[in-house]
């Protein structure tokens, strides 16, 4: 049996190794391919396209790389038409993989979307589509199921995959020694996401506001965690512009997450996370200016953080564009660090929203989806 799986950013390398292991423990036989990283890699995938330099966001960004795109399309699409994969599987990165998709199903390769587009902030048509062209809906969120089976989709709901993953790997006085973080200190960390285009444009702003907390929180140290696809020398180079001990760190990220205080993330995945590690959080967010008013018109939600959607409400800040400036950060982040009652009630919140995600073994549920799907065609 043949599978391929394509992911185009750092937090779908990471879930795609999940089913790759889970693959392998389920089908030890199967043999897997596709575009992903070094996570992707160690998990025994063999990786025919490397996503280190791939990643793009937005309308605007797009529209700019698109002859790489199309370059990268045509070329994953002859390797489809060679291997004859029993199944593609798509993990997020979704203005890319529902077109992989579409070609995949002209070929009469089944798809199974995992962490799907997201149809339930962007409308009913984008369900639509993604049920015209997949085999098999893996949904991660109940609202999504009900979402794309009203779009016609076949949906399997398999629960959220970080409820599987995100748990410490030592105690935290281990971690403490491991990251080299002074007991009496705050730990903050610094998350400004894994594409090139994020840490240029948000990380000056995170450490600017830094500098903010620390005029009047002193006992505050800071970590960064460097994704795969992000060069260490790069941010080295922009926190060597500010005066606040910034220690990067490779790896053991829940670990690092378990002795922080407080977050300062951009949205995405690692705003669930940091939320299913307790940890308060201030999210945010800059795209460029036309995408963003794009955005405004095609998105149908009041909030893009994954914990505010999940939980119905703005349970976390989110200073979005021109509000995510450092004095907004910090005003945000100060409460979080110092008064007793803002950080119990977003601790409080942050529970809620784990509730709220289901059971464990999401990743085992995906696995077995795909060799389902592999085996009968959907």
């Amino acid at each position: 049996m043949k599978i391929m799986i394509s992911v185009g950013e750092a937090s779908g390398d990471l879930h795609g190794a999940s089913v790759a292991n889970a693959l392998k423990m389920l089908q030890p036989e199967v043999q897997l391919i596709g575009m992903g990283g070094q996570a992707m890699r160690d998990a025994g995938v063999e990786i025919i396209y490397d996503i280190a330099d791939l990643g793009v966001i937005g309308f605007v960004e797009v529209i700019k790389n698109l002859r790489r795109l199309f370059k990268l399309r045509d070329f994953l699409a002859d390797y489809m038409e060679k291997e004859r994969p029993d199944v593609l599987v798509i993990i997020d990165y979704p203005g890319f993989n529902v077109r992989l998709a579409k070609i995949a199903q002209q070929k009469g390769i089944p798809v199974v979307s995992y962490i799907s587009p997201s149809a339930w902030a962007w409308g009913k048509g984008r369900a639509k589509e993604v049920a015209q062209i997949v085999a098999r809906v893996a949904a991660i969120f109940p609202f999504e199921a009900d979402v794309y089976r009203e779009a016609g989709a076949k949906v399997t709901f398999v629960g959220h995959p970080l409820l599987d993953i995100v748990k410490p790997s030592m105690t935290r006085q281990a971690a403490l020694q491991f990251f080299g973080a002074q007991p009496d200190r705050l730990n903050i960390l610094l998350m400004p996401g894994s594409r090139k285009q994020e840490i240029t444009s948000l990380l000056p702003d995170m450490l600017a506001a830094g500098e903010k907390i620390v005029e009047q929180v002193p006992n505050c140290q800071f970590f960064l965690p460097v994704a795969s696809t992000i060069s260490r020398e790069m941010l080295q180079i922009i926190i060597d512009k500010y005066h606040i001990p910034v220690t990067l760190t490779c790896g053991n990220n829940y670990d690092l997450m378990n002795i922080s205080d407080l977050a300062i993330a951009s949205s995405g995945t690692a705003t669930l996370e940091t939320s299913l590690m307790k940890v308060p959080t201030v999210i945010v967010y800059r795209l460029a200016a036309l995408t963003y008013l794009l955005g405004k018109l095609l998105v149908k939600i009041p909030n893009i953080g994954l914990p505010n959607i999940i939980a119905g409400r703005r349970i976390v800040p989110e200073l979005l564009q021109n509000e995510a400036n450092p004095a907004n950060i910090a005003r945000e982040a100060i409460p979080l660090l110092t008064e007793q009652s803002v950080r119990e009630q977003a601790l409080a919140d942050l529970a809620e929203v784990k509730q709220k995600l289901g059971e464990t073994g999401a990743v085992n549920r995906v696995a077995q989806v795909i060799l389902e799907v592999a085996q009968n065609g959907g």
